[in-house]
């Protein structure tokens, strides 16, 4: 039988993995300088850390439009709490346990960069010049850069077609989110075949607990036919009883001739 888990310690391990990514962001903030002026090279040439803004959405995207980061950031907010609750409810159904941390690892992804959004226009003033409001305008700070091809795209590519392009700056919530994601996807046959065992084991617990409750009910009814017979044959016994033990009339004897008075 499918068990359900306490969804506690999936968000906690969201809590750590959202501490790891906001002091990955403080560090980077604090101690490196923006662009190539201030990049540290990690494993060769081909993956340092390159401290960059992100004014858009995750690996560098942006959305060309005035409001388009107010937009992305409310998306973001309601992804936020949309992913939670289903976190929380698969885990109280009993979903496999490798779903419920790639879920966790999503959600944590989600929350770090939301921080960014949400706050980092008012506490770093990093918001882009003539933004609307610092608030919900912050830009996501990048910092992880996998240096292995650069170029220009070629023109029959849509969108980015003949553009200069280079290989994505990203940050620790961005890599839990692809992590999340690529885990659900590699391991989705196993992961959603458990959820729906659990679905086919609760639909036969209610139709189990159907039949339970029918079956009861004709008990409650064949006790109840069987009591009313008895009531009725305990009244009918009664009743007999009665008649029998009506008084019979007196039947007068009439007197000896003997016993008359002598005139």
């Amino acid at each position: 039988m499918i068990q359900p888990k306490n969804p506690t310690k999936y968000i906690l391990f969201s809590v750590l993995l959202i501490a790891i990514d906001q002091t990955s962001k403080m560090l980077v903030h604090k101690y490196m300088d923006p662009g190539f002026s201030g990049q540290i090279a990690l494993i060769g040439d081909w993956m340092k850390l390159h401290y960059v803004l992100n004014p858009g959405m995750a690996f560098g995207m942006e959305l060309g439009h005035e409001y388009g980061k107010l937009f992305l950031t409310l998306f973001r907010l309601v992804a936020m709490g949309a992913i939670a609750w289903y976190l929380i409810n698969l885990a109280r159904r009993g979903a496999a346990s490798g779903l419920l941390w790639a879920l966790a690892m999503i959600l944590a992804g989600a929350v770090g960069n939301v921080i960014d959004s949400t706050f980092y226009g008012v506490l770093l003033g990093n918001a882009p010049y003539g933004s609307p409001t610092p608030w919900f305008h912050g830009q996501v700070i990048d910092m992880v850069f996998v240096d292995f091809w650069e170029g220009f795209v070629p023109d029959w590519v849509p969108v980015w077609g003949g553009q200069y392009y280079s290989t994505p700056i990203f940050n620790f919530a961005d890599a839990c989110i692809f992590v999340g994601v690529c885990t659900i996807l590699i391991f989705q046959s196993s992961f959603f075949k458990h959820s729906h065992e659990y679905e086919v084991e609760e639909e036969v617990e209610v139709t189990d607990y159907e039949s339970n409750k029918a079956t009861k009910r004709q008990s409650d009814k064949v006790e109840f036919s069987d009591a009313e017979l008895s009531n009725n044959e305990e009244t009918t016994f009664l009743s007999d009883e009665t008649e029998v033990s009506e008084p019979q009339d007196e039947v007068v004897k009439p007197q000896d001739e003997s016993s008359k008075p002598q005139g």
